[in-house]
């Protein structure tokens, strides 16, 4: 399997409001930059997306390391918290609906088809990969 690591952010002008993400695939020393926004949404919603977007570009199954500032994205995988609420019917320890299912929903097959590796960093901390995906989502939504 090829590897590829992939910087992910999410960022909302407001929360809800205007939302951006940004990502930054990197193979081979080769860097791709991708981003997007929408007019009103969460910056989780913002955060889910910017995975999803990035590994939907992948065209055959990689192992990849996936570097997130989102401790709700890193924390749903690496705790196994995604897998419950799915197994729950959407429904989270407390017994509230978990929200986002419809990108929990888009993300899945990614994370059956892909071996992925998600990892958590401070976010606004120069981190060179974040404060890029930083500067790519905040520039969507100031477009919007």
């Amino acid at each position: 399997m090829r590897h590829v690591d992939i910087y992910t952010d999410g960022a909302c002008s407001g929360n809800p409001g205007k939302g951006g993400w940004g990502a930054v695939l990197v193979y081979n020393g080769i860097e791709k930059e991708m981003s997007g926004g929408e007019a009103q949404t969460t910056n989780n919603r913002m955060e889910l997306t910017a995975v999803i977007k990035a590994l939907s570009q992948l065209k055959e199954p990689c192992e990849v390391t996936l570097t997130t500032d989102s401790k709700y994205v890193c924390d749903a995988i690496n705790q196994g918290w995604l897998y419950s609420w799915q197994k729950n019917g959407w429904k989270k320890a407390d017994k509230k609906p978990a929200l986002n299912v419809d990108l929990w929903e888009e993300l899945l097959p990614l994370l059956d088809e892909h071996k992925v590796e998600f990892v958590w960093v401070k976010g606004h901390n120069g981190h060179k990969y974040n404060e890029r995906c930083d500067a790519l989502a905040v520039n969507e939504y100031s477009n919007l």
